[in-house]
Order: structure tokens, then C-alpha cells, then sequence
């Protein structure tokens, strides 16, 4: 039986961070809530109301369609959250072409697969796409040169697809936050710092999310930049 009468939501990189922040909050707002992710088992999904885990590796790009498929002829979608993303880091030399492969379909080619496959369902409902993207979209990343500009594309990107969408009712905001209290950054030689005021916790951009979709109608909010009052990292010894 579809369901028809319920606003539905999508969340990729569900499981953990960011996107299991985001997925909390859209399930306490009563979305119909479909995650994506790897490995659930270390979360309370099964708490959640209404709220379907989903296991599958984005980059398999036949069974992501599929999904989406499965879950668009059951579901009226109004929010796509583009959250899922890796990060290496260090000189760029000290990269492999695996790791580079990676970083554009997971945290570029991914979202823009997923958007391409929902955005006519979007723009029945005059729905959301909400990309995360990050501070090092906007700035000279060294040590980071790929996975910032991994960032600058899907931002670029968002800014692209709301000119295009925005007649139909499609709402696209890029969310970038800064140094944030998840794995993203266990592949690094780096950390947040010790204090609380040098980094972000996930609910703080599921709180954005919030807020965005809280805007009453006709008005967008396309960029959000959010940031720790201090700026401090780490070294990993």
C-alpha cells in the first residue's frame, strides 16, 4: 500500500555522525524516515518512529537505484539529505588513486546520482535537497587538496541545481559545517580540539535542519555556515 498521506525523508550516511543526528531529527519531526548506511548495528534506529534502516554501500550505484525506486513508488518524497562522506588527508603525492576515487564518488558523484534519480519526485512534493557539504569548500584546503574540492563541487553544484529547480518548488540549501565531533577525521593525523567551544556536535546540524525546514513558504535559506566560537586542532600523537 503507498503511503501518500505522510511526508517521507531520505538521509544517506545514516548510521553514524551527522546523518544519525539528522535522521533523529527528522524522525521527532514525524517524517516517514529511509537511511542509508553500512552498518547499524551500534545505533538505535530500531527506537526511532517510522524510521527504516536501510544497508547498502552508495558507491554500488544498480542497487542504490534500486532502492530508490523501491522507495519512491511506496512513498511521496519531500527531503533528500545528501549527508554520507569520506575524508582523507595529508599531501596530496601521499594519496592513491583508490583513495581519490573514493573521495569524488562518495562525497560528489554520489549525491549528484541521488538528486538526478528524486528530483521529479522533489518537484511533485516542492521539496528539499539539503547537501552537506563543508567549511573547506570556500577556502584553500593543503593537506586536504581533494577532499576540499570534493566539497567546492557539491556546493557548487547545490548553487547550480537551486537556479534550475527553484520555479518548480524545489528548495537546495548546502549545509557547511567546520571541524565537527565525528569518525570523518580517523583517517587523519589531526583531531578536534579538547574544548568544548572548538568543535561542533552532529545535533547542532540536525538543529539546522530543523530550522531550515521550519521556514515558512516561499522563502529558502540556500547556504548555512556553521562553526565552533573557537578554532583549535590537534595533533594525534
Amino acid at each position: 500500500m503507498k503511503n501518500l498521506n505522510k511526508k517521507t525523508a531520505i538521509v544517506t550516511g545514516a548510521s553514524s555522525g551527522i546523518g544519525y543526528a539528522i535522521s533523529k531529527t527528522l524522525s521527532t519531526l514525524g517524517y516517514e524516515l529511509y537511511g542509508f548506511g553500512r552498518n547499524f548495528k551500534n545505533t538505535d534506529w530500531n527506537t526511532m518512529d517510522n524510521a527504516h534502516p536501510i544497508v547498502c554501500d552508495i558507491l554500488d550505484t544498480d542497487r542504490l537505484c534500486a532502492e530508490l525506486k523501491q522507495i519512491t513508488a511506496q512513498n511521496q518524497v519531500h527531503v533528500l539529505v545528501n549527508n554520507a562522506g569520506v575524508g582523507y588527508y595529508g599531501l596530496h603525492e601521499e594519496l592513491n588513486p583508490d583513495k581519490i576515487k573514493k573521495l569524488v564518488r562518495t562525497n560528489l558523484e554520489a549525491p549528484m546520482i541521488l538528486t538526478q534519480q528524486l528530483l521529479r519526485p522533489l518537484k511533485k512534493t516542492a521539496g528539499y535537497i539539503i547537501n552537506i557539504s563543508s567549511v573547506t569548500a570556500g577556502q584553500s584546503n593543503p593537506h586536504g587538496c581533494a577532499y576540499g574540492a570534493t566539497k567546492a563541487g557539491l556546493a557548487s553544484f547545490s548553487h547550480s541545481l537551486f537556479d534550475e529547480a527553484r520555479k518548480y518548488g524545489v528548495k537546495v540549501v548546502t549545509i557547511s559545517p567546520d571541524m565537527t565531533q565525528t569518525n570523518l577525521y580517523r583517517n587523519a593525523d589531526f583531531r578536534e580540539g579538547d574544548e568544548t567551544e572548538s568543535y561542533l556536535l552532529p545535533d547542532d546540524v540536525g538543529k539546522a535542519v530543523e530550522w531550515i525546514l521550519s521556514q515558512r513558504e516561499g522563502v529558502i535559506v540556500t547556504n548555512i555556515t556553521l562553526k565552533p566560537q573557537i578554532h583549535r586542532i590537534k595533533r594525534k600523537h
